[in-house]
């Protein structure tokens, strides 16, 4: 393997790599590479960030982020189609992040979280087809992160512009890497393979029905932030119910964790560096492997941003509250959601053997 080549493993993959070497030297060598890639994705996320932030202003950052992620994930993850009908659908979902997040905070709570169902039906069904290649992490992430800072007037015109040049980026980079591919299926295979009774069917309705309630009820009991709870909901809702499990405990133990590491970090530190604590949680986040302690260094970029405003307390509690609610309403309505769908076929089956 080449040192290029070891620059693209994952977290698990450079771990893997550690684990197994037979010699000091051999290791030494792959926790170098690793480091390197830690401090050159590091280093090109916050220049790429930047460049956002410069043309289109500072509160339009949130779109450099979604860009970068849409880009580092789609440049290898597809969407299990024919490349051409894939990269449509990619400017589709680029339009359906740039318009209905926004659209969707101009009305009630009631009618966002219906406009809201709309759009993650799009994203989910057919983006997201393949859910252990966890798509959703990107694009439903992506909408929530520019419904919960979302903007008006010029810097909406300006986050127009910026989301456009994303897409394009995103289409070129996707169709480059993934242009000499063969692909059996198409999007009319997409809709046909919609099945109610399959566990993809079902893990793509609970989202695309809970996230948007998740979000409804945080809004309409005002709490600030109801994209955490959103983005919580999200994060732990999964195919089968023991990942479920495993995930709603992971989340909710390494929020904690990571609240109370960052009030530590937060006292202990000048006042000077404070916003430097959401890059130490981003470096974090690149040594994670596992999903617990990636939800522990998630949680300082986001207390370092809304410590700003709500101060350290608001924040930390809204931090756990949004967390907790999320994860935990997730839970309870996919166990409805299945206890029902399961009680539904077997009224059939007995209907069929009258």
């Amino acid at each position: 393997m080449t040192f290029y080549q070891e620059l693209q493993l994952n977290q698990a993959g450079s771990k893997k790599l550690l684990k197994e070497s037979e010699t000091l030297k051999e290791k030494l060598y792959h926790m170098w590479v690793y480091l390197v890639k830690i401090a050159v994705t590091m280093a090109f996320c916050f220049f790429f960030v930047s460049i956002f932030s410069t043309l289109f202003g500072n509160e339009n950052s949130i779109v450099g982020v979604v860009v970068l992620l849409c880009l580092m994930v789609f440049r290898n993850a597809d969407l299990g189609i024919h490349t051409g009908q894939s990269t449509m659908l990619l400017a589709l979902f680029f339009v359906i992040m740039t318009v209905c997040p926004h659209l969707a905070n101009q009305f009630s709570p009631v009618l966002g979280m219906l406009l809201n169902i709309a759009a993650l039906a799009v994203l989910i069904l057919f983006g997201c087809h393949n859910p252990f290649m966890f798509n959703q992490s990107t694009l439903v992430l992506g909408y929530l992160l520019l419904y919960g800072y979302d903007v008006t007037g010029k810097s909406y015109q300006m986050r127009l512009v910026g989301m456009a040049l994303g897409a394009a980026l995103t289409c070129f980079v996707f169709y480059r890497n993934h242009k000499n591919r063969t692909y059996k299926r198409n999007l009319k295979d997409l809709i046909q393979e919609f099945d109610i009774t399959s566990s993809r069917t079902k893990w793509q309705i609970c989202q695309i029905l809970c996230v948007p309630i998740v979000l409804c009820i945080a809004e309409l009991c005002n709490m600030p932030r109801a994209m955490w709870a959103g983005i919580a909901a999200m994060s732990v809702i999964l195919p089968f119910m023991e990942d479920m499990h495993y995930r709603v405990r992971k989340r909710i133990v390494g929020n904690i964790a990571g609240v109370i590491c960052f009030t530590v970090l937060y006292f202990l530190l000048p006042s000077s560096i404070y916003a430097y604590i959401g890059i130490l949680g981003g470096i974090g986040v690149g040594f994670s492997a596992q999903y617990g302690w990636q939800a522990v260094f998630n949680t300082f970029g986001a207390l370092a941003i809304a410590a700003e405003t709500y101060g350290l307390r608001g924040a930390v509690s809204l931090r756990v509250i949004q967390n907790v609610f999320g994860v935990v309403f997730a839970l309870a309505f996919c166990v409805i959601f299945y206890w029902f769908m399961s009680k539904k076929k077997e009224s059939e089956v007995t209907v069929h053997a009258e």
